[in-house]
């Protein structure tokens, strides 16, 4: 992410950990393996308008190798199981919104830094 916010010019190491505080949710959070190796972590967190998708981070290393994809599939199955629609928010740039979109995310709002998107359930 912090290449993202530097392109966007909004990159601040203080703000991006406070962040991270003020928003982490350990009961929804799960951590990513890669075999046995921890790659990333990623929050599925309920709200009153479905879930949100929160602090998806992989290491780069393992960037455009599948496993965000079936991740992502993991979840959003149990989104549709519980037949709530799925949020999120990617900075604008970002080759993640390709992956979203993949996966039946569409654009509901945009902003200078970042691009809000919806998944219906059951979306391709």
């Amino acid at each position: 992410m912090r290449r993202d916010l530097e392109r966007l010019g909004r990159f601040d190491a203080h703000r991006v950990r406070q962040r991270l505080r003020d928003s982490f949710s350990p009961r929804y959070t799960s951590v990513v393996l890669a075999g046995d190796a921890f790659a990333g972590s990623v929050t599925l967190r309920p709200a009153e308008d479905g879930w949100w998708l929160e602090h998806f981070y992989l290491d780069p290393a393992l960037h455009g190798r599948g496993l965000g994809s079936a991740v992502l599939h993991s979840l959003l199955r149990r989104t549709d199981a519980d037949g709530a629609p799925a949020r999120l928010n990617v900075l604008q740039g970002s080759p993640a919104r390709r992956l979203y979109e993949r996966l039946g995310f569409t654009v509901v709002a945009e902003d200078p830094v970042d691009v809000f998107m919806l998944r219906q359930p059951g979306a391709r």
